[in-house]
């Protein structure tokens, strides 16, 4: 695990928002009765000396909001690094491929495969940039709470590191199919859990539109009753067929009085490819009713598992040059129609994914030529989407948008360093945010503070080191 020490100063940094030239001190406070809790205490100009000449302000870390993970699954990630599950890998790439194969696969979940696993994503993720998490665990008949106890276990053992959200999540049916009584009833048991914070389930894996929906007023009962944030795996499909559960969603959660019986939490609802297929009409008349009836609720789209996953029913008798692919369009989500949305990872290595990695910043860059969004305003839009914007999403505090750092602001920092990646003694400089979303540098590149507190990496010394002027100080 990571080790993680107080910041004193961050000295000659430069910060988004700010003047290019620009250059900066973050003094960071630590209140004597919880170091935990370190904030920015305040910002002042850097002059740094100028012995050689001028001074390049773009060879100076920059200074961001750090990243956030609005949906990840905690308990099946890198089910494919592991050879307990070599029989389990794709070879039709289908829904109901991966549906069946992640069944298979947690039949044989243990309690140390699922600590390992969940260790790899959650230090990937760290060193990516990511301090905190909503992280999904799955309860039902075939895993028990063996999930759910694997991911109390990392969130104590990460809590230095990264806030780790623990989602109770029903992937099964809980009102139909053989088991549904059983998996019901370990949910009641599990999401009273007081490590668990947010109530999981996936309406669209029930057997008829009826059991969907008790599923459903079920989730936001239990959410209301216990206080706790609520989040679903919706409309995930790309069948104009289908009767989308989006309504039936936000006509529940007005009726039954989530906004003077739950306040403060906040309704999360994952993939929604149906969506795609809505009119302007329809779109406009979705935004309006969230937010006449003022509801906390937030779209995470999650394009890596949609493209490979989200088709028509009918896309395997398409010729080969028709094969649509739906997502939601989360740029135009926010500024067309004013809505509250965030992009997400959702699975790392498993057969719902088993493609790209836990790093958020890579997914901003995918979102740039998904949505075909390539100004400096989209780039940041789509940080935001992945920091700021998605840790918001999931409840926490901080700014709801932006990327400027405040006084008084939370000390959770992404620090973004220009150094040889190559090992050819050649250093590429990237100048603005946009830069390091267009062309994500590596881990090696990025030091995280996690409350204020370094989060230290094998190389963070040397890369502090090569960078004029500026000085990590701890306490």
């Amino acid at each position: 695990m990571l080790e993680a020490k107080s910041i004193r100063t961050l000295k000659g940094v430069r910060i988004a928002g700010t003047p290019p030239d620009s250059l900066w001190n973050l003094n960071i406070k630590h209140p004597e009765e919880d170091d935990s809790k370190g904030i920015i205490e305040s910002i002042i100009p850097y002059s740094p000396p100028t012995p050689h000449g001028e001074v390049v302000a773009s060879s100076y870390p920059l200074v961001l909001p750090a990243l956030t993970h609005p949906h990840i699954h905690l308990d099946k990630a890198f089910v494919h690094c592991a050879p307990e599950y070599a029989d389990l890998l794709p070879s039709t790439g289908s829904f109901q491929e991966a549906l069946s194969y992640t069944s298979q696969a947690k039949a044989k979940f243990t309690t140390p495969d699922l600590l390992r696993r969940g260790g790899w994503l959650v230090a990937e993720s760290v060193a990516s940039g990511v301090t905190a998490m909503r992280a999904f665990v799955e309860v039902d008949n075939a895993v028990q709470l063996t999930c759910l106890e694997a991911g109390i276990k990392l969130k104590e053992t990460w809590k230095d590191s990264c806030y780790v959200q623990l989602v109770c999540f029903a992937q099964d049916p809980i009102f139909s199919g053989p088991h549904r009584d059983e998996n019901r009833r370990l949910m009641e048991t599990a999401i009273r859990k007081p490590e668990v914070e947010v109530i999981g389930t996936t309406p669209y894996v029930e057997a008829t539109i009826s059991d969907a929906k008790q599923n459903i007023e079920w989730a936001i009962d239990r959410a209301i009753e216990l206080g706790k944030h609520l989040d679903f795996h919706l409309d995930y499909n790309l069948d104009g067929d289908k009767e989308a559960l989006i309504w039936h969603v936000v006509s529940t959660i007005h009726a039954k009085g989530w906004t003077t019986k739950a306040p403060g939490k906040r309704v999360m609802l994952g993939h929604c490819t149906r969506l795609t297929l809505f009119s302007d009409e329809e779109w406009t008349r979705l935004a309006s009713l969230i937010q006449d009836y003022g509801l906390p609720i937030s779209f995470v789209g999650l394009p890596t598992s949609d493209i490979y996953m989200a088709s028509p029913p009918d896309v395997s008798a398409s010729p080969p040059q028709v094969k649509p692919r739906g997502t939601l369009h989360v740029p135009d989500m926010i500024r067309k129609y004013g809505l509250d949305a965030v992009i997400g990872v959702n699975n790392v290595g498993n057969a719902f994914t088993p493609w790209g990695g836990p790093d958020p910043l890579s997914l901003a860059c995918l979102g740039v030529g998904i949505y075909q969004r390539g100004t400096q305003a989209d780039a940041e839009l789509l940080y935001e989407c992945v920091s700021t914007r998605a840790r918001a999403a999931i409840g926490l505090d901080g700014p709801s948008s932006g990327l400027s750092l405040q006084e008084r602001q939370r000390a959770d920092l992404l620090i973004l360093y220009n150094v040889d990646e190559t090992g050819l003694g050649i250093s590429r400089a990237r100048h603005t945010v946009a830069e390091f979303v267009w062309d994500p540098p590596g881990r090696i590149s990025r030091d995280v503070a996690y409350t204020g507190r370094l989060v230290i990496k094998p190389f963070a010394a040397d890369r502090a080191a090569s960078s004029p002027g500026t000085t990590v100080l701890l306490v």
